[in-house]
């Protein structure tokens, strides 16, 4: 099989007027706007039903488990499909018929923004559930001695060093949500993996084509294991969580 490299397809205008490059940076972009999203959706979920695990309000803990161990044992892509295809049959009438009615891309963004960031809350909740559990009973009792509320307990102890140690699970996290999002071309979402099967069914250059979306997508994920790197640095608490730092001390 001989192929026939052309690298100088991306430069080629594309149907509707832009260049194939531009288009898959129109992709990227549609990534990390879903990305981001769902990131602080999941962010937000998780933290708040990892909490709820480790409350000491049994019907909460019940609540909190029921939630992690449905969504995370349910398949990311039958979600989607859920997400997309029944939800508006699930809900009132009114309301369904208003969900199908939202005009593209927003009609299929929203879905997907919602499936990967609920997804991914589950996956965060049981991190930062085993974040606090990890944390000497002693921090709590301590923080209830002084008189704080449960509320202020997590808030002011128990989650600021939770958070410290389940920072690298966090990270790798967020990396799987980023490659997650190509789970949403299946609904017709136009983000990078889209964007790519597009240019390469008008351009028949399917090596070049994805190779730049890897390359994307390589570029993208660095740039996220590099500041998720910085922040650990900033927030560590020397010698307390991971290797202390050695501190020069002078003469008596």
């Amino acid at each position: 099989m001989n192929y026939n490299w052309n690298w100088h397809v991306l430069l080629e205008s594309a149907p509707g007027g832009e260049t194939y490059l531009q288009t898959l940076l129109s992709g990227l972009v549609w990534t990390i706007g879903t990305a981001v999203l769902s990131w602080v959706l999941a962010l937000s979920m998780g933290t708040l039903i990892g909490v709820a695990r480790t409350t000491r309000v049994p019907w909460l803990r019940r609540v909190g488990t029921a939630y992690v161990e449905l969504l995370r044992n349910i398949p990311l892509l039958v979600q989607m499909f859920l997400w997309y295809f029944v939800m508006p049959e699930l809900v009132p009438k009114a309301l369904g018929d208003a969900i199908k009615q939202v005009p593209p891309p927003w009609g299929i963004f929203i879905p997907a923004v919602l499936c990967l960031g609920f997804y991914t809350s589950s996956r965060i909740a049981e991190q930062v559930r085993a974040g606090i559990d990890s944390l000497p009973p002693g921090q709590r009792m301590a923080a209830t001695a002084l008189g704080l509320k449960p509320w202020e307990v997590y808030r002011h102890v128990l989650l600021p060093t939770a958070f410290r140690i389940i920072l690298p699970p966090l990270s790798s996290e967020l990396l799987n949500l980023i490659k997650n999002t190509s789970v949403a071309f299946t609904i017709g979402l136009f983000e990078l993996v889209g964007a790519a099967r597009s240019v390469q069914e008008f351009s028949f250059q399917v090596f070049e084509t994805f190779a730049v979306a890897t390359l994307f997508y390589l570029i993208l994920n660095l740039v996220v294991v590099r500041g998720m790197l910085l922040l650990e640095r900033r927030l560590a608490v020397p010698g307390f969580i991971g290797p202390a730092v050695a501190t020069k001390v002078g003469p008596l």
